[in-house]
């Protein structure tokens, strides 16, 4: 969230009414690219970047950058044109990728319902443009397609997203932006409220990957949209995630169950986005304090199939609840690279890297759970002598448990050398390949080869 991350001063102390613009830039941004790069990230996804309605509404104001208002014309209060290219630039210099936030949806207006003003937003100044004047009933899906999120207060008016006129002024626009500020990636806010045949319009006239919201937990639902569109945000994992780790009293079955949903549903679950927080939900610790049970669940979302994202704050363990309590500025962490969460996304970035690495399908490989009981799940991704096995559990802070990781689940061979990569402890199989394991604190296991590990700065003395 681009005016929440860093400011132009670099100021650490700098209030912030989380109602209104704070004075994040993206200057600010391109001088904290550090911050992100040395946690092992190689892309940024940053907040709309157009000219947004200029009001502050019972909402709050748009410092959030869904409520546009003309496209041809940057956000000033994220800065110019050229400080958008600028960090573009900043970011193709480090070998990263720019992933920008695209509302098709809707535009944004402070008013009365539907007391619009059509005339005053750039392109689509005309009310044909829009579909007539309705509140969104999320619970019927042609509503959501045709009619306006928003209330009295700030309306939302909907795109006739289906129209092709509509849909080649679009294609027209996306096409400059992406052109203008060689943009590598789009994320495509209220996906589920733009019909199919738009949303894949869209994507092949951007011609880059897109990665769209349907904000469900049903995997059906949420699939169903991969014909449309490359990838997709994957709220399922992220609502069975969240069951599974944020209390002791979890549900690791409907996890288990979740996770082999959403392989036999999606076509492709490696475009999926992972995730465990964002600036729509809760954040995590609001839920649970425990420092295990968050080191696990992150843990899970970062090495399971598809993209890992992760949310600014997640790394500091922020805990804001609600909207917009869960748009904290980032600066007032002092940018703090000892944070024990910082750390540990560093190293599950860096396992994941390694993978990769030294196994040319690891992303293609389905992980899959090979064995759960009521507090445990145990995963595994990847061939024979390059898998990746993570045991994950909620056990909490206090917790400890012992099991047995039988060879024909791992893949292990006999008398083989393996090491958590996140302790740095060395384990080897018995003359079976089956290996003895103990869970301390409730912390997260994740066992690799010894072999594998050579040259890669994890665990090597």
């Amino acid at each position: 969230m681009t005016d929440r991350f860093a400011r132009t001063d670099g100021s650490t102390t700098a209030s912030c009414d989380l109602g209104d613009y704070c004075g994040g830039t993206w200057k600010g941004l391109m001088n904290k690219l550090d911050y992100i790069q040395n946690m092992g990230f190689t892309a940024v996804w940053i907040s709309p970047v157009v000219k947004n309605l200029d009001a502050l509404t019972a909402d709050g104001s748009s410092y959030h950058g869904y409520w546009a208002h003309d496209i041809y014309e940057v956000n000033t209060n994220f800065g110019s044109a050229a400080d958008l290219v600028s960090l573009s630039d900043a970011l193709h210099e480090r070998g990263m990728y720019l992933m920008v936030d695209i509302v098709p949806n809707h535009m944004g207006y402070a008013g009365c319902g539907d007391c619009v003003d059509y005339s005053t937003f750039n392109p689509f100044d005309k009310k044909s443009y829009y579909h007539p004047f309705c509140l969104i009933d999320y619970n019927n899906h042609t509503s959501m397609e045709l009619c306006w999120e928003g209330d009295n207060t700030v309306s939302l008016p909907d795109l006739r997203t289906e129209d092709t006129t509509v849909q080649d002024m679009w294609a027209t626009w996306i096409k400059q932006l992406v052109a203008n500020y060689t943009i590598d990636g789009l994320r495509i806010d209220s996906t589920a409220e733009v019909d199919k045949a738009s949303l894949k319009a869209f994507e092949s006239a951007a011609d880059i990957y897109a990665i769209g919201e349907v904000f469900n937990n049903n995997a059906d639902y949420v699939c169903g949209y991969q014909g449309s569109i490359s990838g997709l945000m994957n709220y399922p994992l992220y609502y069975n995630i969240t069951s599974a780790f944020s209390s002791t009293s979890g549900d690791i079955k409907q996890l288990e169950n979740g996770i082999n949903t959403m392989k036999s549903t999606c076509t492709d679950t490696s475009l999926l986005g992972s995730f465990l927080e964002n600036h729509d939900n809760p954040r995590f610790p609001s839920l649970t304090t425990d420092m295990a049970l968050a080191k696990n669940a992150i843990a899970f979302q970062m090495l399971a199939d598809g993209i890992p994202v992760i949310y600014q704050g997640q790394e500091q363990h922020f805990s804001g609840s609600s909207t917009p309590k869960n748009r904290e500025a980032l600066w007032t962490s002092g940018y703090n690279t000892a944070a024990t969460l910082y750390k540990h996304i560093a190293k599950l970035n860096a396992i994941r890297k390694l993978a990769i690495e030294k196994d040319e399908g690891y992303l293609t490989y389905n992980a899959y759970p090979v064995w759960t009981d009521e507090h445990t799940i145990v995963m595994r991704k990847g061939g024979n002598d390059t898998q990746v096995i993570g045991i994950f559990n909620n056990l909490g802070s206090s917790g400890n448990a012992n099991l047995t990781l039988l060879a024909t689940s791992s893949g292990f061979d006999a008398e083989m050398e393996v090491v958590d990569l996140l302790a740095c402890e060395k384990f080897t199989t018995d003359e079976k390949g089956d290996l003895d394991v103990s869970v301390k604190g409730g912390v997260p296991v994740v066992l690799y080869s010894v072999l594998q590990i050579k040259g890669s700065g994890l665990c090597e003395s």
